[in-house]
């Protein structure tokens, strides 16, 4: 029991702590017909769908058989690291930063590895990471926090990817810079067998990714990769509002329990429901007027630079749920949450997926990798803020 708590405790800290304020929140506030009210439904349900397709998309390893194919044609150091930066800075964008780090930050541990250039891990994975948060920023589905900001505003997809291709653009030119300077063009080993040694290795040897090797085998998804991409249409016609939410969730929900049952076993459960529990305690904060002027006068006044620094601290889903609920200036507030995802290693929670993976395989590069990891984004964060004051 002690060690079940503290796994729980461990990995789904946010979630903790989103109910815990929610607990305390309902004593202040005691539960009442407004709460109905609190949960923001259409957020809910987008995210869940599209993290079931995503999570089926996963099962079947269509996204490192894309990556092994791409490496194929690569022949130089600067090319592989431009490779690998491009797979998570495009794949976020339509499958969140969270499940590209999750897919490709082990793959390229294990190609550098075959390409020997375990050396230039650390760099490369920070140089992923980055990539993944933003391009992740630009489009309403490579962030929770973004869904969760479109659906409450109602603004236009087109007008919210507006916003942010400014700092996602410079962005990559700054990665294209650090690259450039940082990786010669160096031949590097012929990456042979890639889908057999990285996709999915042999049960008997070291397996260097976290794939999961389904009952109809990894790779090998069939009809089921059109299925899942169709899905996929239809989850962003509903994002687009071109078609109903509940025709979205009817159609995913079905289509999984006739494709891939186990899928739903494989969801990350604990997000939807850390929205859940900061949406009440926001709800009931918003119902007493002494905290409801403090907090709305602490927001007001640069919310862009509030929710930069917060994002550092509490990272940047937990800052945008509870400053959207004391601010109405949204385009700062999507350019600050966004922007925030960079500086430490918390400001984004995906980031932690790379670190673990580092550390996993190179425990004596904790500190190297801390240590590099937030100079770069540090650096990375300096230009788009200032940027940021710039244009706006």
């Amino acid at each position: 029991m002690r060690r079940l708590v503290v796994k729980v405790l461990k990995n789904e800290t946010i979630l903790v702590v989103a109910s815990v304020l929610a607990l305390v929140s309902c004593f202040i506030v005691p539960p009442d017909r407004e709460y109905a009210g609190y949960i923001h439904a259409s957020t809910i349900s987008q995210l869940i769908c599209l993290m079931i397709v995503v999570c089926g998309f996963q099962r079947i390893g269509v996204f490192r058989i894309i990556g092994s194919r791409l490496l194929e044609h690569v022949g130089s150091l600067r090319g592989l690291v431009v490779t690998l930066v491009a797979l998570t800075y495009f794949s976020a964008m339509l499958i969140t930063n969270d499940v590209a780090l999750v897919t490709f930050v082990p793959f390229a541990v294990a190609v550098l590895l075959m390409a020997d250039m375990g050396e230039r891990t650390v760099l490369v994975v920070t140089l992923m990471t980055i990539g993944a948060n933003v391009g992740s920023m630009l489009t309403p589905i490579g962030n929770a926090h973004n869904l969760y900001l479109k659906a409450l505003t109602g603004m236009p997809a087109g007008e919210m990817m507006g916003i942010m291709a400014p700092y996602s653009v410079c962005a990559v030119v700054l990665l294209l810079i650090v690259i450039y300077f940082a990786f010669p063009k160096l031949p590097v080993s012929e990456l042979n067998n890639l889908e057999t040694g990285v996709l999915a290795p042999e049960r008997s040897k070291h397996q260097p990714d976290e794939i999961r090797i389904t009952g109809y085998g990894a790779g090998y998804g069939g009809w089921r990769t059109v299925v899942y991409a169709l899905l996929f249409v239809v989850c962003l016609l509903a994002v687009s509002d071109f078609i109903p939410l509940w025709v979205m969730c009817v159609v995913v929900v079905a289509t999984f329990l006739f494709t891939d049952r186990r899928v739903f076993r494989y969801v990350d459960w604990g997000l939807p429901l850390t929205f859940c529990m900061f949406f009440i305690f926001i709800g009931n904060m918003k119902r007493v007027p002494e905290f409801y002027q403090l907090a709305q006068s602490l927001v007001s006044g640069h919310p862009l630079e509030v929710a930069v620094v917060s994002s550092q601290v509490i990272s940047k889903v937990p800052t945008t749920l509870l400053l959207s609920g004391f601010c109405d200036q949204w385009r700062p507030l999507i350019i600050g949450t966004n922007l925030g995802g960079m500086g430490t290693l918390i400001a984004s929670m995906a980031s932690l997926i790379s670190y673990k993976n580092v550390v996993r395989q190179y425990p004596d590069r904790k500190g190297r990798y801390l240590g590099v990891y937030t100079a770069v984004n540090v650096l990375f964060l300096i230009v788009l803020v200032g940027l940021s004051w710039i244009i706006e």
